[in-house]
């Protein structure tokens, strides 16, 4: 729970109890039990008590973990040697799939374009609040379809999220949980999708296997054969000149000046 209370404490003028920790006896004349789903990644105002959004939860973060930017403007008029454009890598072990494996090649890219690039793994930080800060300060993310990718509340507003989807025909997933939310957001939305020679799943399996040549015949067999597949065993080497149009087409969308 300690890895965020601070929003906890923005949902209640109360006192945050750890009821695993806690020894007293508590009696309420009321209780909520669990959080209430509207959708994926999102907040549904005719749903919500005093009709609030993703906005008004997106301020709320930036409130509990003390975030600066609310908008990905740059610091003067223009993006300059000051303040370039910073662009952040989701980084993941191999081990756990879906990783970048030349990431070091991608930072290099983004630099050579004008970002100033920054590597960040959030699986290996216990402290949400500084890894908050770090998507804050940043104006295009970009990562593996994952977890990782909902750091994309943290972002300003006007930034950019790239989604790499995972070869196996996964773009349905990628649309539900993370390209419909980004609206809601007020994050721009662009989306690269691996293709067979950019997945370590060709060095797996044989050209003509089914997990190849045939991904729907993999989805049929259900939720966990796709994942193990698809998700656990896969990681990614995505085209640097492909890759590259599509960071191209980022820097386009950031607003570039203050009245843009």
């Amino acid at each position: 729970m300690s890895r965020y209370i601070q929003i906890f404490q923005q949902m209640s003028r109360h006192e945050v109890v750890d009821i695993d920790a806690d020894d007293e006896v508590r009696c309420y004349p009321s209780v909520v039990v669990g959080p209430t789903f509207h959708k994926e990644l999102g907040v549904d105002p005719s749903k919500a008590p005093d009709g609030v959004s993703t906005v008004d939860f997106r301020k709320m973060l930036r409130s509990a973990f003390g975030l600066e930017r609310a908008t990905a403007t740059p610091s003067g008029d223009r993006w300059d040697i000051r303040r370039r454009p910073r662009l952040l890598i989701i980084t993941r072990r191999a081990s756990r799939g879906r990783a970048f494996m030349n990431e070091r090649a991608m930072a290099d890219m983004a630099g050579s374009l004008g970002f100033d690039v920054r590597l960040g793994d959030p699986e290996m930080t216990s402290d949400t609040s500084k890894f908050a800060r770090l998507v804050n300060s940043c104006d295009v993310m970009v990562g593996v379809h994952g977890a990782g990718l909902t750091n994309m509340v943290f972002l300003p507003a006007g930034a950019v999220v790239v989604q790499v989807v995972p070869y196996g025909r996964l773009e349905w997933l990628a649309r539900n949980t993370f390209a419909e939310p980004s609206a809601g957001m007020e994050v721009h939305y662009l989306e690269y999708v691996v293709q067979l020679d950019e997945t370590t799943l060709s060095e797996q399996y044989p050209s003509d296997h089914p997990v190849l040549k045939d991904p729907m015949a993999i989805h049929k067999q259900g939720w966990d054969a796709l994942k193990t597949t698809y998700l656990d065993r896969q990681n990614v080497r995505p085209h640097l000149g492909r890759l590259k149009n599509t960071f191209l087409q980022a820097l386009k969308m950031l607003p570039h000046g203050r009245d843009d």
